[in-house]
């Protein structure tokens, strides 16, 4: 669909034409092609060989919420990246992090990034936090197809929700099921070790700082436990990234930051492997 038909600098009829404020539905009316879910679907006969991406967490906390993620990417048994990004800014006061399937799962952020822009264009205003989540999960239910060959974008979502003053967070399932997550979440094949620690050191109101180690102790725990997981590596300098969502907007935890506090993670562990302890009561 090009952009300038006449030769004297005019936009085509689709550009101009009154319509959804959504460019996921724009491209379904004019260049359907484009969209992931209208391809066809190959026959996918090794999905485990795919690059997959591993263990996301989230956590709310008193200023806003975090989301955090290891940094490996796996191809069946073997590691296809150890410094991979797989946390991202959706817009200004949201973020996406992604695991199972690598490629999918990008393309979906970056065209769930363009819908959010691109409606907040046409409106005038940003779409709520909680029609955000509703757009990404209709995505989520477009990649149905090649999730039912084992290509699943898995994704969480947070995001501080300017009318409640808050962070809120929601998980998804493969299908496009979205539940509002009250404090915390994992999602990826270390998340059962990593909701295990969440659910141990986890307390409403963390400050900042106690809730960035949080989710870096849980990292820890899922890295400890799923092959899948990258636990911080200081020869490649790839930790965690970490993000945080405010009333501010978004913003990344400087990686001096994270290191700091992955070699405070790492010099406890080493007198304590299994971590910290809950108080019992």
């Amino acid at each position: 669909m090009s952009a300038d038909v006449s030769g004297l600098g005019e936009l085509p009829p689709a550009f101009l034409a009154p319509g959804s404020s959504s460019f996921l539905d724009f491209l379904s009316d004019h260049a359907p092609a484009l969209l992931p879910g209208a391809r066809p679907v190959p026959v996918v006969r090794d999905a485990g060989a795919v690059p997959h991406g591993t263990t996301i967490v989230a956590a709310a906390y008193e200023d806003g919420v975090l989301l955090a993620g290891d940094r490996r990417i796996t191809a069946g048994n073997m590691i296809a990246h150890h410094d991979a990004e797989k946390v991202f800014p959706a817009d200004e006061f949201s973020a996406v992090g992604i695991s199972g399937t690598v490629g999918p799962a990008v393309e979906m952020v970056r065209l769930f990034q363009l819908e959010l822009e691109h409606y907040e264009k046409v409106e005038g205003v940003p779409l709520s936090l909680s029609g955000k989540a509703n757009r990404l999960s209709t995505m989520i239910r477009g990649n149905l197809g090649l999730a039912m060959q084992g290509l699943a974008v898995i994704p969480l979502f947070v995001g501080w929700d300017v009318a409640a003053g808050r962070g809120r967070l929601f998980s998804y399932d493969m299908a496009g099921g979205c539940t509002e997550e009250h404090g915390y979440a994992s999602t990826g094949s270390g998340s059962l070790f990593a909701r295990g620690a969440l659910k141990k050191l986890y307390r409403p109101g963390l400050a900042e700082d106690e809730a960035v180690t949080v989710a870096l102790q849980a990292l820890w725990d899922a890295a400890d436990e799923d092959s899948a997981t990258g636990g911080p590596d200081p020869v490649r300098r790839a930790h965690p990234l970490v993000t945080l969502v405010t009333a501010d907007g978004f913003r990344r935890l400087p990686a001096e930051d994270v290191v700091e506090r992955s070699r405070a993670v790492l010099a406890q562990r080493m007198e304590r492997p299994d971590g910290p302890y809950a108080a019992p009561l």
